[in-house]
C-alpha cells in the first residue's frame, strides 16, 4: 500500500473434500468442543480474525447495484476445524443476516458488533460447510488512522474496494486477518455496462441476462482477505502478455483513458524486471486498475494493484508490483511485522530508480539519513503500532534497514537472500524473526547489531551503513 438488485446474499463456507450430504459426519458427537476464539491471536489487533478453524477457499457469488448500493449474492468458503468446536466466529460488518446453516443444517447465530458467532459442534480436524444468508448496503470503515475510509466503498458508478488492514468484513463474512490465507472464486453480477473486477483471472467471457452482466474471476493462489477486491464501475480494459510472457490485465476509468496504454506497458515491464531480481512471478497474471475514486492511495490487491484518483508514476507502480512477492505471496503473520511488506516494496522503488539510471539506492538512503530530525527516528519500524500502522518509518526506515543489510553483506549475498526469502515462504506467512534468521544463515554473520538499531530501537543509528 501507498498512503497518500438481487434478493439476498447467500454466503457458503465450504471445505475441501466435503459436501453437504456428509454433514452428519462433521458434528462432534461428544459435544466436548469449546468456543473458537473471537480473535486469531494477533495481540495488536485482538478482534481481527477468529480462532478454531482455518479457511482454505472462499467462493463469493455477489450482486451489486451501484444505484441502490445494495449488495446481494452467494459466497462459499472452505474451512477446517483446528480444535473441537462448540461455536465459531466470522467477521462481518453491518448487513442483515437472515439465516445460517452448518453442514446443510440450520444453526443458531448471534451478532455483536463485527462478530458473528455460529453455534455448531465440530470435531477438530473436520472439514465443515457453513451457509450465511445476508444482504444490505456495505458500510466501509471510516476515519481510520492514516487511511481515512477503506473496505467496500460505494462510488457513483460502482465500488472501490481496498480492504487493508481489516476491511474484508465490510463485504463478506471472513476470517479477516492475513494469517489465514485462502483461494477465491468470485461470481460478480452488475448492471449491463458496468465492469466487475476481482483478483486472479477471468474464467470465460462475461455473460449477460436480464439487463445484468456476470463476471467470473478465479484466484487459485492463497490470498489474504484484505487483498480481495470487487472493484466495479465504468472501465476501459486492455489485455495481453508482457515480453516475459506474463498475462496483463489493465483497466482505467474513462477519466484516465490516456493512461491505459501506459499502465499496461509499464506494469508488464516492471513485472518482468522484478522476476529477474526477486525470482519467478508468484501468480498467473499482472496489471493494475486506475479508478476515479479520490482516495489518493494505492493498494497491492493480488494480481491487480489499484490506484485511487491519480495517475501512478513508475515508482508507485514498482512499489505495488513488488508487493506481489512481498506482502501478497509472502504475507505477514501479524501486523507488527508490516515493514516486511512496506519496507521491501519501498526498497523496490529505490531499486527501480537505480535500474532506470536515476538516483541510486545509496543516494536515496543518504538523503533520508541526513534528515536527523525526521520523526521516523522515534518510531522503530520492526514493531508497527496499531494506532499508526502505516507510519512513514514502516516504509522508509524499513527500506533503509534493507539497504544497511545490503551494504553489510554485499550485493551477491543480499540478492540471494531476497530471492530465497521469496521462495521459502511462497504463498505462506512469515515473521521478522524468520527473516533475521535467514539473513544470518545466508550471510554467515551475526546481525543483531544491525537489525536492533534499524528495526527495534528509537533514535537514528550512529552510522549510515
Amino acid at each position: 500500500m501507498l498512503t497518500k438488485a438481487l434478493s439476498s446474499v447467500l454466503v457458503v463456507i465450504t471445505l475441501a473434500g466435503c459436501s453437504p450430504s456428509g454433514a452428519s459426519d462433521q458434528v462432534d458427537p461428544a459435544g466436548s468442543g469449546t468456543a473458537g476464539a473471537a480473535g486469531i491471536g494477533d495481540p495488536d489487533f485482538p478482534a481481527d480474525g477468529n480462532g478454531g478453524y482455518d479457511v482454505s477457499h472462499y467462493a463469493l457469488t455477489l450482486g451489486y447495484d451501484p444505484q441502490s448500493r445494495h449488495l446481494a449474492g452467494t459466497a462459499t468458503i472452505d474451512a477446517t476445524a483446528t480444535q473441537n468446536l462448540s461455536s465459531f466466529n466470522l467477521d462481518l460488518h453491518a448487513f442483515t443476516v437472515s439465516s445460517v446453516t452448518v453442514g446443510g443444517h440450520p444453526a443458531a447465530f448471534t451478532r455483536s458488533g463485527d462478530e458473528m458467532t455460529v453455534t455448531a459442534g465440530l470435531a477438530g480436524g473436520t472439514p465443515f460447510q457453513t451457509v450465511v444468508t445476508y444482504q444490505g448496503e456495505p458500510k466501509p470503515v471510516r476515519d481510520s488512522p492514516n487511511l481515512g475510509t477503506y473496505g467496500f466503498v460505494p462510488t457513483k458508478d460502482g465500488s472501490f474496494v481496498t480492504a487493508e488492514p481489516n476491511g474484508a468484513k465490510t463485504w463478506f463474512p471472513a476470517n479477516d486477518h492475513p494469517a489465514d490465507k485462502a483461494t477465491y472464486d468470485f461470481r460478480l453480477t452488475v448492471p449491463d455496462g458496468v465492469t466487475a473486477i476481482a483478483n486472479g483471472e477471468l474464467a470465460g467471457q462475461p455473460t449477460s441476462a436480464g439487463g445484468k452482466t456476470t463476471f467470473v474471476w478465479r484466484e487459485t493462489h492463497p490470498m489474504t482477505t484484505y487483498l480481495a477486491t470487487m472493484t466495479t464501475g465504468n472501465f476501459l480494459v486492455k489485455t495481453g502478455d508482457s515480453e516475459g510472457g506474463i498475462p496483463i490485465y489493465a483497466a482505467v476509468d474513462p477519466r484516465y483513458q490516456s493512461q491505459l496504454n501506459r499502465l499496461y506497458e509499464v506494469s508488464g515491464r516492471i513485472t518482468d524486471y522484478w522476476v529477474s531480481v526477486f525470482g519467478p512471478y508468484p501468480f498467473k497474471s499482472t496489471g493494475g486498475v486506475v479508478d476515479d475514486f479520490p482516495s489518493g492511495y494505492a493498494l497491492e490487491n493480488q494480481t491487480k494493484p489499484i490506484y485511487g484518483g491519480f495517475e501512478p508514476d513508475e515508482g508507485i507502480i514498482s512499489h505495488e508490483l513488488a508487493h506481489q512477492w512481498f506482502g501478497d505471496s509472502v504475507s505477514i503473520s501479524r501486523w507488527k511485522d508490516l515493514w516486511l511488506n512496506e519496507g521491501f516494496a519501498t526498497y523496490a522503488e529505490w531499486l527501480w530508480s537505480e535500474h532506470q539510471g536515476q538516483g541510486t539506492a545509496q543516494q536515496i538512503f543518504d538523503r533520508h539519513y541526513l534528515n536527523a530530525n525526521d520523526p521516523m527516528w522515534n518510531y522503530p519500524p520492526g514493531a508497527a503500532q496499531k494506532g499508526d500502522l502505516f507510519n512513514n518509518s514502516v516504509y522508509t526506515r524499513g527500506a533503509m534497514a534493507l539497504h544497511a543489510l545490503r551494504k553489510r553483506v554485499g550485493d551477491d549475498t543480499f540478492f540471494k537472500l531476497i530471492r530465497q526469502w521469496a521462495s521459502d515462504h511462497r504463498y505462506g506467512n512469515a515473521t521478522t524473526e524468520q527473516f533475521i534468521a535467514l539473513a544470518e544463515k545466508t550471510s554467515g554473520q551475526k546481525l543483531g547489531d544491525l537489525f536492533n538499531p534499524w528495526l527495534f530501537e528509537k533514535g537514528r543509528p550512529q552510522t549510515a551503513t
